[in-house]
């Protein structure tokens, strides 16, 4: 049997849509860029994002407690950016990003700080979504 290579040059299409709402999702969160750039190639474990070790590490903008930090990357999760890592015990403290992450890091380092910015529109946006997400339990 053997292995299969996956080429890097094939890309999944997602909606412009999904696109959109994922990279809005980061703009908004008090994530920084340098914490997907990091994701492409490694998984973060969420004691690195939070409190000090994410100021430190350069991952958040400031100080997070780790439950906030969780919450975040939740919501990065529920919007397609990053997926759980997962070892042969089950579920970990970890993040690794998933294509579409790939995608949104790609878009999202080569703007300069001030078209990255996030609006006001963009947050009111981004919290409409969040506090509206439907539970686990009604999506079907």
């Amino acid at each position: 049997m053997s292995l299969v290579e996956s080429d890097p040059d094939i890309r999944i299409r997602y909606p412009r849509r999904s696109q959109q709402r994922a990279e809005r999702a980061f703009r908004c969160s008090p994530l920084r860029l340098e914490l997907l750039g990091d994701m492409r190639s490694q998984s973060i474990s969420i004691r690195q994002v939070s409190e000090q070790q994410g100021i430190k590490n350069q991952y958040s903008r400031r100080p997070l407690t780790e439950l906030r930090a969780e919450n975040e990357l939740m919501w990065l999760i529920a919007v397609g950016l990053l997926r759980r890592e997962v070892d042969g015990q089950g579920l970990t403290d970890s993040f690794r990003l998933t294509p579409l992450g790939r995608q949104v890091w790609a878009t999202l380092s080569r703007l300069s700080p001030a078209q990255y910015r996030p609006t006001l529109r963009d947050h009111l946006y981004n919290a409409w979504c969040r506090w509206l997400r439907l539970p686990s339990w009604l999506q079907g």
